[in-house]
Parts: structure tokens; C-alpha cells; sequence
């Protein structure tokens, strides 16, 4: 079996909410933006919300 070959991202298995996913497949529809790069926009915002609490 061949194996993916990820040079720049790494895989990880999670689950959300059935209504955040049904929301982000909706808006993956409507932008045509992968969910992974939509993710990752997610994560760096959350990244940058908790850095700026712990800057306080």
C-alpha cells in the first residue's frame, strides 16, 4: 500500500459537533475553500486569542 506523502501538513483525526461540521461543509460549498485550509485558519485564529490571554 503507498504510503501520503504530507511534506507540509501533518494528519490528525478529531470530531466536532454534527451542526459545526454541517456548517463548515456548508461553507466549504459556498467558498470552494478546503476544509483543511479553512481548519488551519481556525486553529491560527484560536492560537492567537489564547496567545493574547496569556500576554496579559
Amino acid at each position: 500500500m503507498a504510503e501520503n506523502a504530507l511534506v507540509n501538513r501533518t494528519r490528525f483525526t478529531t470530531s466536532i459537533k454534527n451542526e459545526l461540521y454541517s456548517a463548515l461543509d456548508e461553507l466549504t460549498r459556498q467558498t470552494r475553500i478546503p476544509k483543511s485550509r479553512l481548519m488551519d485558519e481556525a486553529i491560527e485564529d484560536l492560537l492567537k486569542k489564547y496567545e493574547k490571554r496569556a500576554a496579559e
